[in-house]
C-alpha cells in the first residue's frame, strides 16, 4: 500500500474516529438550559482546548412554524386538563405560555423558529487524550444546564459534512427546534467587550483576553460597587482602578474612607494625607457643622439625626422623637456652629427629654466621643485624603462614618474638577435604615458635582435587606462580583444571574491561587466575566503602597 495512503486510512470505533494518527470523538448536545449568555460557547471552546464546533441551523417556514408551536400548545393543554404529566403543572403551564408567545413574535415577524444541530468534537493523538479532552467538554456543558451524549456506532453520521438543505443522517437526538434568539447565543462570535473611550482598564476578558475599558464620567451615574469575600482581592481592585483613575486624570481628587487603614500608604504615595480620627493628631471634624451641607441647616439636622440614630440603635420611640425635636431647635435657634455642648443643652430645655437620652448624650461631654465636642480643627490642602478609622471602637464605627461620609459629601461638592470618593466596609452604613439612605442620596446627586463613588463591601445581600441598600445598587453603573461565599436567591434574581453565573462566583479563583482575581462585571445589561490584572510596574506600586501601615495608636 502506499505510505501516503496509508496515513489517510480510516478507522471507526464505536465512540471515536481516527484518520491517519489524528482522532476525533463527537459530543452531540440533547437538550439545551432555559437560558444561556451570549457567546458563552466562546468560554466552553478556549482556544487552547484541542475541539472543533459544528453548528447547523435550518430556518423553518413561518407556516410550518406556527404549526408546529399549535401542536406544542395544544399537547400542553390536553395534558394539564387531565392533570398534568406526574403533577407537574407548572412545566406545563410554562410550556404552553411559551408557546402562545413565540408563535405571536413569529406572526409579528419578530422572530423565527429553526431546526439546530450542534456537536463539539473534540481532537487529539491518541485515543485517551481524545477521550479526556470530550470528558471537559461534557463537564463544562453541564455546569451550564446543557444535557449532552456520546454517539455510539454513529460516529460517521454525527461527522459527515453538513448538505445544505438537507437533515436527514444525522443521529438521533441531533437536530433540536430554537428560535431566533436561541440561536443567536449559540454562536461563539458575539463580542461583549467594552471599550469606551477615554475609559479605564478593569479587567481582561476570561474568554479571549480581551480588554475592557470604562470611563465612569460618561454616564449618568458615576459611581460603581465591588463586592467580594474576604481574600478576593476588594482591596486590590480598588486601589488598582483608583491608581488608574489618577494616572489618566491626575486631577481627580481621591477621598478614601478606610475603616481598615488599608490604604493610607496609597494615598501618601500619591502625595496626599491621611486624618486618623482615633488619635485626632491633625485635627477635629465637627459631625454638627453646617458647611458640610453648603449653609442649609434643615438638611443638616436631618444628617444629624441619622448619624445619631446609628450610634444610638436602642432608642425608644419617644427619646428619637425628642432628640429630633432637640436637633430641630439646635438649627433653627443657633448657634451658627453648634457643638455637642449646644445639643446637650438643647436636649436639657426640652421637657419632652429623658434622663435616659441626657445620660447617652454625656458621652460627648465626658466619654469617648468627647474628641468630636467642638470646632471643626482639620485644614486639608487638595489632594487624595484617607480617613483611618482604626481604633475607633466598634459600636461607635457607623457615626464615625455617617459624620465623615457628610464631611466628604460638602468636600465633593464644594470643589472643582472630578472626584472620587470610595467608601470600604460599606456594610457598616447600610446595617441602619438612616445612615443607608444618606449613602443612598450620596450615590444618587454625588454626579451632580462631577464626582463617584467607588462602594466597597463583602456581599450585596447587606445592601439587599432596605429599600434605600437596593437603591444604591440600582445607582451604580458598573458592579464587580469578586468570588463570594455563597450566592442567595436574592442576589441572583437582582442581579439576573444565570444559574451557571451563580454556581461559578463561589468557585471563582482568588489572587493567592491564579495571581489575578476573578470576578463577575454587570454593566449595564452586559455580564462580562473579567480577570483583574495589574501590570507589573502597577502590581509592584500597590504592593508596596498597601503593605502593612504603621500600627494604630493604642
Amino acid at each position: 500500500m502506499n505510505p501516503a495512503a496509508r496515513t489517510r486510512t480510516k478507522v471507526e470505533g464505536a465512540t471515536w474516529e481516527r484518520v491517519g494518527r489524528h482522532y476525533r470523538a463527537p459530543l452531540l448536545v440533547r437538550q439545551f438550559p432555559t437560558e444561556v449568555p451570549f457567546g458563552f460557547l466562546g468560554r466552553v471552546l478556549p482556544a487552547t482546548e484541542p475541539a472543533d464546533l459544528v453548528l447547523e441551523a435550518h430556518r423553518i417556514p413561518p407556516a410550518r412554524a406556527l404549526a408546529l408551536l399549535e401542536a406544542a400548545r395544544a399537547v400542553a393543554a390536553a395534558e394539564l386538563s387531565g392533570g398534568g404529566a406526574n403533577g407537574d403543572t407548572a412545566e406545563l403551564e410554562a410550556e404552553q405560555e411559551s408557546a402562545e408567545e413565540l408563535g405571536s413574535a413569529i406572526a409579528r415577524r419578530a422572530q423565527e423558529l429553526w431546526k439546530v444541530g450542534l456537536c463539539l468534537v473534540a481532537r487529539g493523538p491518541s485515543r485517551p487524550r481524545v477521550e479526556a479532552a470530550r470528558t471537559r467538554l461534557v463537564e463544562r456543558l453541564a455546569t451550564l444546564g446543557f444535557r449532552t451524549r456520546v454517539p455510539r456506532y454513529e460516529v460517521a453520521s454525527a461527522l459527515a459534512p453538513a448538505d445544505f438543505g438537507v437533515t436527514n443522517g444525522r443521529p438521533g437526538g441531533y437536530w433540536q427546534t430554537l428560535p431566533s434568539d436561541g440561536l443567536a447565543a449559540l454562536f461563539p462570535f458575539g463580542d461583549e467587550s467594552v471599550l469606551e473611550p477615554a475609559g479605564v482598564l478593569v479587567g481582561l476578558a476570561l474568554a479571549d483576553a480581551s480588554p475592557v475599558f470604562l470611563d465612569r464620567w460618561s454616564h449618568s451615574s458615576h459611581s460603581w460597587g465591588i463586592f467580594g469575600s474576604t481574600g478576593a482581592g476588594k482591596s486590590f481592585a480598588a486601589a488598582l482602578i483608583a491608581l488608574r483613575t489618577r494616572w489618566l486624570r491626575p486631577e481627580v481628587d481621591l477621598i478614601v474612607l478606610d475603616p481598615l487603614g488599608e490604604y493610607g500608604s496609597l494615598v501618601r504615595a500619591l502625595g496626599g494625607s491621611v486624618v486618623r480620627l482615633a488619635d485626632g493628631e491633625r485635627g477635629r471634624l465637627n459631625p454638627l457643622d453646617p458647611v458640610t451641607t453648603g449653609g442649609d441647616r434643615r438638611e443638616k439636622a436631618a444628617r444629624v439625626g441619622a448619624m445619631l440614630r446609628a450610634l444610638f440603635p436602642s432608642l425608644r420611640d419617644e427619646e428619637a422623637a425628642a432628640l429630633d425635636t432637640a436637633v430641630s431647635r439646635l438649627y433653627d435657634r443657633g448657634p451658627e456652629v453648634p457643638t455637642f455642648d449646644d445639643l446637650m443643652a438643647s436636649v436639657t430645655l426640652g421637657r419632652e427629654a429623658s434622663d435616659r437620652l441626657a445620660t447617652l448624650l454625656e458621652v460627648f461631654r465626658s466619654g469617648s466621643l468627647s474628641g468630636a465636642n467642638g470646632p471643626t480643627t482639620l485644614r486639608l490642602d487638595a489632594g487624595p485624603v484617607s480617613v483611618d478609622f482604626r481604633g475607633v471602637a466598634e459600636d461607635q464605627l457607623p457615626f464615625h462614618l455617617a459624620y465623615v461620609l457628610d464631611w466628604a459629601y460638602g468636600r465633593l461638592r464644594e470643589r472643582p474638577g472630578p472626584k472620587l470618593l470610595l467608601v470600604d466596609e460599606a456594610h457598616l452604613l447600610v446595617r441602619h435604615a438612616a445612615t443607608a439612605g444618606f449613602l443612598d442620596r450620596v450615590v444618587r446627586h454625588i454626579r451632580h458635582y462631577n464626582a463617584g463613588v467607588l462602594v466597597l463591601s463583602q456581599n450585596p445581600d447587606d445592601f439587599l435587606e432596605h429599600a434605600s441598600g437596593r437603591s444604591t445598587l440600582r445607582n451604580l453603573y458598573a458592579t464587580a462580583l469578586l468570588r463570594l461565599r455563597e450566592v442567595s436567591p436574592g442576589t441572583r434574581e437582582f442581579f439576573g444571574l444565570t444559574d451557571a453565573e451563580a454556581e461559578w462566583l463561589p468557585k471563582a479563583r482568588l489572587p493567592r491561587e491564579a495571581g489575578y482575581s476573578e470576578s463577575l462585571w454587570r454593566i449595564g445589561d452586559l455580564h462580562l466575566p473579567l480577570a483583574l490584572v495589574a501590570s507589573t510596574p502597577e502590581y509592584e506600586f500597590l504592593n508596596r503602597a498597601l503593605g502593612p501601615e504603621p500600627p494604630a495608636p493604642p
